[in-house]
Parts: C-alpha cells; sequence; structure tokens
C-alpha cells in the first residue's frame, strides 16, 4: 500500500497543467548567464510572468556558488546566512516565475514539501521545457 503523502504527490505528478493559453504572459526569453542574473536582482519580488530555465539555472547556479565561496571564506557561516537572507524572497520569485512557463501556480513549489517525492516532482517541474501549448498567450477580447 502506498502511503498517503506519496500517493499525494503521485495524483500531481502524473496530473497535465491546465489546458488552453498559457495565463501568465508571453514566451519568457533565452538569456546568458549575466543577463540571468541581472534578471533575477532586477526581479526581486517579481511573482508574475514567466522564466525560462536559463533565466531559472544560471541564477541557481551563481547563488550556489556564492554560497561555497562565502563559506570558504567565512567557517563561522555569518556571511552565508547573510546571503541565504538576501537571495531567499528572489529564489521563491524566480522559482514561481518558473513554474509559471508550464502554465502552473507558483503555489506548486509547496508541493516540494512533501519530501522527497513532492521535491522531484518540483525539480521534475523546473527542468522541463517549455511545450507548444505552455507558449501560447491567453487572448481577452
Amino acid at each position: 500500500m502506498i502511503p498517503p503523502p506519496i500517493g499525494v504527490a503521485l495524483i500531481f505528478v502524473f496530473r497535465k497543467p491546465p489546458g488552453g493559453p498559457n495565463r501568465f504572459g508571453g514566451l519568457p526569453q533565452a538569456m546568458g548567464f549575466g543577463q540571468a542574473i541581472g534578471s533575477y536582482f532586477k526581479n526581486y519580488v517579481n511573482f508574475s510572468g514567466r522564466a525560462g530555465r536559463s533565466e531559472f539555472w544560471y541564477p541557481t547556479l551563481f547563488v550556489f556558488l556564492v554560497a561555497i565561496v562565502l563559506y570558504v571564506v567565512d567557517r563561522s557561516g555569518t556571511l552565508n546566512l547573510i546571503w541565504w537572507l538576501a537571495t531567499f524572497l528572489p529564489s521563491i520569485a524566480m522559482a514561481a516565475r518558473r513554474l509559471h512557463d508550464s502554465n502552473r501556480s507558483g503555489l506548486w513549489q509547496l508541493l516540494a514539501l512533501l519530501f522527497p517525492i513532492g521535491s522531484v516532482v518540483v525539480l521534475a517541474w523546473y527542468c522541463r521545457a517549455s511545450t507548444v501549448e505552455d507558449s501560447r498567450e491567453a487572448v481577452f477580447a
């Protein structure tokens, strides 16, 4: 028998995103490393719109590398704590925009709290490329 939290998570894994045009805006542009870092800090608390894979993964790599450098510089963890506090909110906003790219609400990040299955599901959604159906814009008349 499958435990209830895992069963609930599996329902969401196999469920398709809402059909129809993407309600979160137009197709995001591909970005280079510097552009993505600039966009990450420019959209500090912007929870609307969409973020492409490059706009998500380059800042994730940047935040991780800076955390490693800060750990090497200051073993007490004080600088790492300050860095984590400075990047917590923009990381959540960027992850919400990344989920919007697949026509899902940013609240689906909460699924990651159902560790380990939920984390794997959300990670798979972050890695997923946009499809043609995801890229159609909503047309309001």
